[in-house]
């Protein structure tokens, strides 16, 4: 399993995924789920992937063999015109990786299944984040839905949908993102550190700023034990119900 998020600001785009990937309870190790295309002054484009690790392997794959040369690996996603064109390439593609690796019947196709969070900005359009779903179709992020999740989405979404604001800066909009992750984290097991992060600003047309948080990130480490601390007293001062 993974957990990624998607999320969009006035002020840009953020995105954030995990790395752990497991293959049973004993069985865990880190694998980059984040994946950039960028030509300077032109377009921006991030993925992020969740689901059979082949499967997403081979899709970055592709789309970067294919994003390599300018004459017959066309379509690319370094030369279609807009973000909506490059989500039905990417969708177009994920179903022919699935397709090429599944056996016959529906129930071998799903063993292969993923979802794809793209992002980006192409110029001439606006920044924005869709979400690609393992039979090639997809949705965009709009005003009443913010933010897109893939992976295990469940323990994480409370706090986003309660806390977000699409004014918050980008210090703010890390800080929610590490509280839903670190309540994942300690959730689920197949969730895990190190978190890849990348901050992407309105019209910048270039990959921007992005690290790779690890366990021992001061931080990190406060806003989890914080979190922990602030969500007891919390508790403490609720009114208690008697019967």
């Amino acid at each position: 399993m993974t957990y990624c998020i998607g999320m969009r600001l006035d002020h840009g785009l953020v995105f954030m995924s995990d790395t752990r990937t497991s293959a049973g309870v004993d069985n865990f190790a880190v694998s980059k789920k984040m994946f950039h295309w960028q030509v300077p002054d032109e377009r921006a484009i991030t993925i992020m992937t969740a689901g059979n690790l082949a499967t997403t392997q081979s899709l970055i794959s592709l789309l970067s063999e294919r994003s390599v040369s300018e004459g017959d690996r066309d379509p690319s996603i370094l030369h279609l015109p807009t973000m909506f064109q490059v989500a039905r390439l990417v969708g177009a593609t994920l179903r022919e990786v699935i397709a090429e690796s599944s056996l016959t019947g529906q129930t071998s196709e799903d063993q292969f299944g993923a979802s794809i969070i793209l992002g980006g900005q192409i110029k001439g359009g606006k920044p924005t984040i869709f979400m690609i779903y393992p039979e090639g179709n997809f949705i965009e992020i709009t005003d009443d839905t913010p933010f897109f999740q893939i992976g295990e989405t469940k323990y994480g979404k409370p706090i986003l949908v309660r806390a977000y604001e699409r004014k918050m800066d980008f210090a703010d909009a890390i800080k929610l993102l590490l509280v839903s992750f670190d309540s994942t984290v300690k959730s689920n097991l197949s969730v895990g550190l190190p978190f890849d992060l990348q901050i992407y600003e309105n019209d910048s047309f270039s990959n921007g700023r992005t690290k790779r948080i690890n366990a021992d990130d001061e931080v990190y480490q406060a806003i989890s034990s914080g979190w922990g601390d602030a969500l007891r007293d919390a508790f403490q001062l609720l009114p208690s119900y008697r019967l």
